[in-house]
């Protein structure tokens, strides 16, 4: 394969449909990378001693795109090694256990590629408008991420 035919792409993907890992770690895969690392951000069955039911996100689908875009050519611009790079985040219900969030990043060696994937998660958190609630048995709460630059500058 000619590297011409192997140039650098971006996939990006909010779905109401359950994530795969398989579909999307292939994606990132290039016969010129030795590193393919990924982030699966996964609903756990607890928070401060309630009980998750699942978990349920929003987002603001065209400027999400917009900003994983932003994302993405971020990385590239830190780390010009990086081949491809996936971003799909689910939307709607998750379920216990299921994915919310996978991040692919192929690169020639890992520490580019396992830099950008914690680049991309800690940036996507702070700046990406996707909204969490997480459902407990008999209540319910919207999540504010930490990193979230909006939230904190009203504190």
């Amino acid at each position: 394969m000619d590297e011409s035919e192997d140039v650098p792409k971006d996939f990006i993907k909010l779905k109401s449909e359950k994530l795969s890992v398989d579909e999307v770690s292939e994606l990132v895969v290039s016969p010129y990378c030795g590193a393919v690392s990924l982030f699966i951000g996964t609903t756990r069955n607890n928070f401060e001693g309630k009980k998750v039911i699942h978990l349920e996100y929003e987002a603001y689908t065209s400027m999400a795109e917009t900003e994983i875009k932003k994302i993405c050519r971020d990385v590239r611009q830190k780390w010009s090694s990086v081949k491809h790079i996936a971003v799909y985040h689910r939307l709607g219900v998750v379920p216990v256990t299921e994915a919310s969030v996978i991040i692919a990043v192929s690169s020639p060696h890992r520490a580019e590629s396992l830099e950008a994937v914690m680049f991309c998660i800690n940036t996507l958190k702070a700046s990406v408008p996707i909204w969490k609630k997480e459902i407990y048995e008999d209540e319910y709460s919207w999540k504010e991420n930490k990193e979230c630059f909006w939230a904190n500058s009203e504190k």
